[in-house]
């Protein structure tokens, strides 16, 4: 289990040379086992084969001697009724058969052959067989050896084969990771050996091609929202100037209502557009963050305490794209959520909470949409509002954070850049 976590935290690379390693070691271990027992059994079978023909030798000189001559049977550890002789060995000799024993596992590894002579007596031969043992050893260690060797090759084969494959998908992953970000013309490229079609080749061309398509798709939503715009922006004029032509009265009230809403509307959508094409440049300024905010608070309309007003720590930002992003806020508190409304000043930042229902959790989680409120609790609207701000805050290098602290409620916080 632990060995398991470890494996996961690894990287893909290292992940395929360890695999690959061990793979390899696998097989060199079964190898490696398959090796030492056949040449083991060749060394027991040549073992047993010599120590027959010394006592087939013995035998014979011993018939026509009648005795165990070291002269007459050479270097043969030759001996009658030896009390080393393994026991099944004896038994097997004394039952008439010609038998060996191999020992190799001992202190002293040696092979025995035996026969009957006489009756109840046993002939036996004894070889030595700590030269071939050795002989084993060294095999083994080889064998040890060029399997680290060839499990080392595997690893760093490995590692260098699975290098390419890891950058190829790091940089299919920063590619979308910077199209999340909104940079539609991010492109892969090519990718993988030149003239292949692997996997990687694949998954890169398929990612191109969804962002080149979504990129289609929002330059195309993009160019609708501002034609929109700039198309009712004419008309919606000559409407506001011939509503405050219309005598006074409940109905006039009504139709003037109505053409602000939708020349706030089409000035919303045409600083939608603006965000969403990147031309907003930000006026740099150095202010004191709790005046400025008090001042942002009471200019917005909005009856909201101040809280940290008197905060010194100093801002680097754009004062009329702040003051757009905390009217926003403010208004969403307003008109969404529920009295009281607090702002409070922390360093540099700045929460906006109100006491209502809370933003509904398809907006926490997916992040404000335009043209989408997201809950009927909390009210009609556009959803342009949270769209702007975040827009604004983006351009200005600030962070909003939306929430629902406890015990109710929703909560905005502007993290500013300091001075």
């Amino acid at each position: 289990m632990r060995g398991r976590r470890l494996l996961r935290a690894l990287g893909l690379r290292w992940r395929i040379a360890i695999l690959l390693a061990v793979g390899c070691l696998l097989v060199a271990v079964a190898i490696g086992i398959l090796i030492h027992g056949a040449r083991a059994r060749q060394i027991g079978d040549a073992a047993r084969a010599s120590a027959t023909a010394q006592l087939i030798s013995v035998r014979k000189v011993y018939e026509l001697t009648g005795r165990l001559d070291r002269d007459k049977v050479g270097e043969a550890d030759a001996r009658i009724d030896c009390p080393q002789l393994p026991g099944p060995l004896r038994a097997a000799a004394l039952a008439g058969q010609r038998s060996t024993y191999l020992d190799m596992a001992g202190p002293d590894p040696v092979v025995w052959a035996a026969r009957p002579i006489g009756g109840d007596r046993v002939l036996s031969v004894r070889q030595s067989l700590a030269g071939e043992r050795a002989e084993l050893a060294e095999l083994d260690r080889r064998l040890v050896a060029y399997g680290a060797s060839v499990v080392a090759l595997a690893a760093l084969g490995g590692a260098l084969l699975a290098s390419r494959l890891s950058r190829d998908l790091r940089a299919a992953a920063e590619t979308a990771r910077r199209i999340s970000a909104g940079e539609l013309d991010a492109r892969i490229g090519p990718s993988g050996v030149p003239g292949a079609r692997d996997e990687v080749a694949a998954l890169s061309s398929a990612v191109d091609s969804m962002a080149a398509s979504l990129q289609q798709r929002l330059e195309a939503e993009q160019r609708f929202t501002a034609d929109v715009a700039h198309e009712l922006r004419t008309p919606l004029t000559g409407l506001h100037t011939a509503a405050e032509l219309l005598p006074p009265g409940r109905p006039t009230e009504l139709v003037r209502d109505r053409v602000a809403a939708l020349r706030t509307l089409t000035e919303d959508l045409l600083e939608v557009a603006r965000l969403d094409a990147n031309r907003e440049e930000p006026q740099w300024e150095a202010h004191a963050l709790g005046p400025l905010v008090e001042s942002i608070t009471r200019r917005s309309g909005v009856a909201a305490e101040v809280v940290g007003g008197r905060t010194p720590a100093r801002v680097r930002t754009d004062v009329r794209r702040l003051e757009r992003i905390l009217a926003n806020l403010l208004a969403n508190a307003r008109r969404h959520g529920g009295g009281p409304v607090t702002v409070t000043v922390s360093g540099t930042t700045v929460t906006v909470r109100d006491h209502g229902p809370g933003f509904p959790e398809r907006l926490l989680r997916e992040g404000p949409q335009r043209f989408l409120t997201g809950a009927p609790e909390r009210g009609q609207g556009t959803g342009l509002g949270l769209t702007i701000a975040l827009g604004q805050a983006q351009v200005i290098g600030a962070r909003v954070t939306l929430a629902n602290p406890a015990p109710g409620g929703a909560s905005a916080t502007v993290a500013l850049p300091p001075a």
